[in-house]
């Protein structure tokens, strides 16, 4: 089984492929190959795999082609661009997002030939906006307030589209926000609920730019990744449903705040600095509070049990800390 990871240098394509090449099974498949492609260089996995890495702008012409030229057998669609910038750069946010992610489908469609590779893109809490509920359903209508969440609505429509027509075996899956992200923060607007944790606890000052009202909806780096595995082993020709909303843990800045001091004291929370901004407020604002995803949880989508889990997680796996 041959699998390729489109955004294979980013934060959760470099651990899905970590924890695949460990793993060596995807679906009860034994995996023999990789396709690791992003606009950076990604980061081969260790093992005996024949490993290729390809490095450039997916949405170009001809390069989908190019990336799906050793025909794998899953396919997870990471590459994007973020939020913030999809906002700002209207016309990068819709080449990349949007177009890319047509080329992509279609380039599985011009092999042809009984080729019909499980594909896993995934999409973002952005396809929804306010007015919204306190606790959204699974057949909660969308209505994206923002560029960004309009790319993935209608991406999420593609992959639909192109499975029904037997082109795939595609799976949407609206990931929560990633928190904590390990690194420098990132253009997304929700770059900030990671950087409010992350960086006390590496010693450094945090910006927090919302009150701490603001609630929203996260998961854990591990968690997200094992989200991205089971897509792919329950995506096939039987599945009815085509997105899917992931379980998630739903908690306020305040929360957050509180679970720091839970594990790191009140000497970590002191770099947290109040400045608010207008336009991330605005964004962040229209995002969902908490989902009751329970189409997923009964195929098996496993979330983080809490907050404090997630700080903990990262304190593990990034820190080294217990």
């Amino acid at each position: 089984m041959r699998i390729a990871i489109l955004g294979a240098a980013g934060m959760l394509g470099r651990r899905l492929a970590e924890r695949l090449a460990a793993e060596g099974l995807l679906a009860g498949e034994t995996i023999t190959a990789f396709t690791l492609h992003d606009i950076f260089p990604a980061q081969p996995v260790s093992g005996n795999f024949d490993v290729e890495i390809l490095t450039s702008d997916f949405s170009e012409e001809g390069e989908a082609e190019r990336i799906l030229s050793q025909r794998p057998d899953v396919i997870f669609h990471l590459a994007a661009v973020v939020s913030g910038e999809a906002e700002a750069d209207l016309d990068k946010g819709y080449r990349v997002n949007l177009e890319g992610t047509r080329a992509l489908l279609d380039a599985v469609r011009k092999i042809g030939g009984g080729y019909r590779p499980r594909f896993v893109f995934t999409s973002s809490l952005a396809v929804f906006g306010a007015p919204l509920p306190d606790v959204i359903p699974d057949d909660f209508l969308l209505r994206p307030l923002s560029s960004y969440g309009a790319q993935k609505a209608v991406g999420e429509l593609l992959v639909a589209d192109y499975s029904r027509r037997g082109i795939i075996d595609g799976l949407s899956i609206r990931l929560p926000t990633i928190c904590v992200r390990p690194g420098r923060p990132n253009k997304a607007a929700s770059s900030f609920y990671s950087g409010i944790i992350r960086e006390p606890l590496n010693g450094e000052e945090a910006i927090l730019p919302v009150p701490r009202t603001m609630r929203h909806w996260f998961a854990s780096p591990r968690r997200a990744v094992g989200f991205l595995i089971r897509a792919a082993e329950v995506a096939g020709p039987g599945l009815a449903i085509r997105t899917l909303t992931m379980p998630g843990v739903s908690a306020t800045v305040e929360d957050e705040i509180e679970a720091l001091r839970q594990v790191a004291g009140d000497e970590a929370v002191a770099l947290i600095r109040e400045e608010p901004d207008p336009a991330i407020h605005a964004i962040v604002s229209t995002w969902p509070k908490a989902f009751d995803a329970r189409l997923a949880l009964d195929l098996g989508f496993v979330p983080d049990a809490s907050f404090e889990e997630i700080v903990e997680i990262y304190c593990r796996d990034e820190l080294g800390r217990a």
